[in-house]
C-alpha cells in the first residue's frame, strides 16, 4: 500500500523543513522531524483540498496545525501540494515580508486555515470549523445532495493538550458528539523545557474518552499503514470526536532526537547532515525529488480538482431543485447582506428605557428573521447577556440545525470555537459574557484581529452598574485595554437606538472582531431619531445635543449609559448660564478613521473645556479632553453596593458632572 516513493515523501518533508530552520538560524525542527509521517499519510491518501482554488471551495476539508511551532512542516506540505508556497517562500522563513512567519497566520501564506501557535486554541478553532460543518449541512443537505460533507482535522502536540483551552473545546465537543472532527496528536513526551513528565501524567486517551472521545493509538508513528488504518477507522465513526495518539520521536534522524534539545533550536549544519545521512538522503538543498512532487501532484492537486469539479456539478443540480436554499447558501459564504438590513432593526423613541443588553436581543431577535445564516450563544449567560434566537432550538446532537449555541461555562473556548466556526466561513456567529470575563478570553480575541474575522463579542454588564456582585464582577479597565488592542471594533451605545446601530455596524464589518459593551441597568432613550444615532455610531461619534449657542462654552464627551447622565447634566448647567455640549463617542477606532474636518465639526479645537465621562479606566481620554480638560472615571476596583449607590460613591450624579465641569 505504501512504496519507496512514500517514504521519500516523509522524508522530503523533513529535509525541506530542516533547510527552512537552518537557513532561517530559527525555528522547531523537533515536530516536523517527528510528525511527518502523519502528515504525509493524512494529506495525501485523507485530505479533501483543491490548491489551485486555495480556501474558495466550500466543501474542502479542513486542517488546522494547532501545534503552530512546527510551521515549516505545514508550509512544506502546502509547497508540495501546490499551494502558491514556493520554494524562494520556504527559503525566506522567519524573515521580514516574507509568506512563511514563524508560526502560521491566516492570509498571509496561501493554504493556512487558522493563525496558530497559541497553544491549545488551534483546536479550539478546528472544534468551531466542525461545529460550523455540522450546522451548515443539517441547514442545507438534502437527499441525494450532501453539499456540506466534510472532516476537520487538526494535528495537536503536548503542549496544546496542558493548555486549559483545549479542556474546555474538546469538552464541548464531545458532548456535540462531532465525528468529523479529527485530532492527530503528536505524543512525543517531549515539551520545551524538557520530558513533559515533569509536569504531565494524566492519561490523554482516557481523558479525551471522558469527553466523549474515540481514543485510537498508532504505538509507531512511522509505521505509515497504522497511521492510515487509523485515520480510516476515525472517519468511520460518526458520532463522536476521534483523537488518534500517535507515538512518535521528537527530532526523529537527528543526533539529539527524543530530548528537547531539537524542540526549537536549529540542528546546526553538523546535525541536519547527520539526520540527512540517516535518512538515507543524497539531495542538494531545498530538493523535492521528482518522483515526490508526481506523488502530491496525483494524491492531492489532480484528486482534489476532480472533487470540487464533481461538487460544483452536484451544487448545479441542487440549485435546480432548491434555488432559494442555493442562494442563502451562497450569500453565507460571501458574507452577503440583505439590502435594507438597518431597517430591519428596532427602533426607539420618547419613554422608551431599556438596558442596551435588553435593546442588544431584541436587535438579534430582529436580526434572525432577515439572516438565515446568523447564530450564536453564551458562556451560560444567555438569560443574562440576551443572546436568545426566540422559537429557535439549541444547537444540540440531533439538532444541528439549531440557532442557539450552549457553550457551558467555556470563555475562552466559546471565543476560539466562534473563531474557528467564522473562519469555516458560510454563517456569522455571536458569543456572549459578562464584560469582566474579557479577561478569559482576551487571547481569542486578539486571534480574531491577527486573522480579520468578523466575529461578534455581546459583552455586558459593563460598568459598576453591576452594583452587589462587587469588584470581581464589575470591569474597569477593560475598555481601554480593548480599545488598545490593533483592528479591534469596540462598540458601547448609549442606548436602544444606538445599539442598534451598533448590530447593523457590526455586521457589515467584514474584516475584523466586534465587541459590543452594553449595560445591565435601564437607558433613556437619547433625544434623536434613530437615523441620527446610526449615523452617528457608523461615524465612531457624533453631538448628541448641542449648546444652545454657535460656539459652546464647553463639551461633555461621553459613551454608553453615562451619555444620558451628560444630558442631565447639560440641564443642570443650562440653568446656570453654562452652554455645553453633549457628545457621544460609542467607537474611539470608527472615530478616529473619520476626516479630520468631521472630527473638528464634533469636537472643536476651540473649545478646550472638556469633561469625558465613562463608568471606566481613564486611561485613553486625554486624547479627546486635552491638557486643558478633565476625566471623570474610577481608577480603582469597584465595590459590592446596590448599582445606583455605587454610582452615586464614584461621583457618577449631575451634582458631581457640573461641579468637575465647572472647576475646569
Amino acid at each position: 500500500m505504501f512504496d519507496e516513493t512514500d517514504q521519500l515523501g516523509v522524508n522530503t518533508l523533513r529535509t525541506l523543513s530542516m533547510d527552512m530552520i537552518q537557513k532561517a538560524n530559527s525555528g522547531h525542527p523537533g515536530l516536523p522531524l517527528g510528525a511527518a509521517p502523519m502528515a504525509y499519510v493524512l494529506w495525501t491518501r485523507h485530505l479533501k483540498i483543491n490548491p489551485a482554488t486555495s480556501l474558495k471551495w466550500p466543501n474542502r476539508d479542513r486542517f488546522v496545525l494547532s501545534a503552530g511551532h512546527g510551521s515549516a512542516l505545514l508550509y512544506s506540505l502546502l509547497h508540495l501540494a501546490g499551494y502558491q508556497v514556493s520554494t524562494a517562500d520556504l527559503k525566506q522563513f522567519r524573515q521580514w515580508g516574507s509568506h512563511t512567519p514563524g508560526h502560521p497566520e491566516y492570509g498571509v501564506t496561501d493554504g493556512v486555515e487558522a493563525t496558530t501557535g497559541p497553544l491549545g486554541q488551534g483546536i479550539s478553532m478546528a472544534v468551531g470549523m466542525a461545529m460550523a460543518e455540522a450546522h451548515l449541512g443539517a441547514q442545507y443537505n438534502k437527499p441525494n445532495y450532501p453539499i456540506m460533507d466534510h472532516y476537520t482535522y487538526t494535528l495537536i502536540g503536548d503542549g496544546d493538550l496542558m493548555e486549559g483551552i483545549s479542556h474546555e473545546a474538546a469538552a464541548l465537543a464531545g458532548h456535540l458528539k462531532l465525528g468529523k472532527l479529527i485530532a492527530l496528536y503528536d505524543s512525543n513526551n517531549i515539551s520545551l523545557d524538557g520530558p513533559t513528565d515533569a509536569a504531565y501524567t494524566e492519561n490523554a486517551g482516557e481523558r479525551f474518552e471522558a469527553y466523549g472521545w474515540q481514543h485510537l493509538l498508532v504505538e509507531d508513528g512511522t509505521n505509515l499503514a497504522a497511521i492510515d488504518a487509523a485515520i480510516a477507522e476515525a472517519k468511520s465513526v460518526t458520532d463522536r470526536p476521534t483523537i488518534i495518539e500517535i507515538k512518535t520521536v521528537i527530532g526523529f534522524g537527528a543526533p539529539k532526537q527524543g530530548t528537547h534539545d531539537v524542540h526549537g533550536s536549529p540542528l546546526g549544519e553538523a546535525g541536519v547532515a547527520a539526520a540527512k545521512k540517516a535518512y538515507g538522503w543524497d539531495y542538494p538543498a531545498f530538493t523535492a525529488p521528482e518522483a515526490v512532487q508526481a506523488r502530491f501532484k496525483a494524491e492531492v492537486q489532480t484528486k482534489g480538482a476532480d472533487a470540487e469539479d464533481q461538487w460544483h456539478a452536484l451544487f448545479t443540480k441542487y440549485a435546480a431543485d432548491y434555488p432559494d436554499l442555493a442562494a442563502q447558501f451562497e450569500a453565507g459564504f460571501k458574507q452577503a447582506l440583505p439590502a435594507g438590513l438597518a431597517g430591519a432593526l428596532p427602533t426607539y423613541a420618547g419613554d422608551d428605557k431599556l438596558a442596551s443588553r435588553a435593546a442588544s436581543g431584541k436587535a438579534i431577535n430582529a436580526l434572525a428573521k432577515v439572516l438565515p445564516n446568523f447564530w450564536g450563544g453564551s458562556a451560560d449567560l444567555s438569560g443574562s447577556n440576551k443572546t436568545t434566537i426566540a422559537d429557535e432550538v439549541p444547537f444540540e446532537p440531533g439538532s444541528y440545525a439549531g440557532r442557539n449555541i450552549w457553550f457551558g461555562v467555556r470563555e475562552f473556548g466559546m471565543a476560539a470555537a466562534l473563531n474557528g466556526i467564522s473562519l469555516h466561513g458560510g454563517t456569522r456567529v455571536f458569543g456572549g459574557t459578562f464584560f469582566v470575563f474579557t479577561d478569559y478570553l482576551r487571547a481569542a480575541i486578539r486571534v480574531s484581529a491577527l486573522q480579520h474575522q468578523p466575529v461578534i463579542y455581546v459583552l455586558t454588564h459593563d460598568s459598576i452598574a453591576v452594583g452587589e456582585d462587587g469588584p470581581t464582577h464589575e470591569p474597569i479597565e477593560q475598555l481601554a485595554s480593548l480599545r488598545c488592542m490593533p483592528n479591534v471594533q469596540v462598540l458601547r451605545p448609549a442606548d436602544g437606538n444606538e445599539t442598534s446601530a451598533a448590530w447593523a455596524t457590526a455586521l457589515a464589518t467584514t474584516d475584523r472582531p466586534t465587541v459590543l459593551v452594553l449595560s445591565r441597568q435601564g437607558l433613556a432613550t437619547l433625544p434623536n431619531p434613530a437615523s441620527t444615532a446610526l449615523a452617528g455610531v457608523t461615524r465612531g461619534g457624533y453631538v448628541v445635543k448641542a449648546a444652545e449657542k454657535a460656539t459652546p462654552d464647553g463639551l461633555l464627551i461621553a459613551t454608553g449609559s453615562e451619555v444620558n447622565l451628560a444630558l442631565a447634566a447639560q440641564a443642570q448647567l443650562a440653568t446656570e448660564g453654562q452652554a455645553v455640549s453633549v457628545i457621544s463617542i460609542p467607537s474611539f477606532d470608527r472615530f478616529e478613521a473619520q476626516d479630520a474636518a468631521y472630527r473638528a465639526s464634533v469636537l472643536p479645537a476651540a473649545v478646550t473645556k472638556r469633561l469625558s465621562i465613562e463608568a471606566a479606566s481613564t486611561f485613553g481620554w486625554a486624547q479627546y479632553v486635552g491638557d486643558k480638560g478633565a476625566a471623570l472615571g474610577i481608577d480603582r476596583f469597584g465595590a459590592s453596593a446596590p448599582g445606583d449607590t455605587n454610582l452615586k460613591e464614584f461621583g457618577f450624579s449631575v451634582e458631581n458632572v457640573v461641579a468637575k465641569y465647572k472647576a475646569l
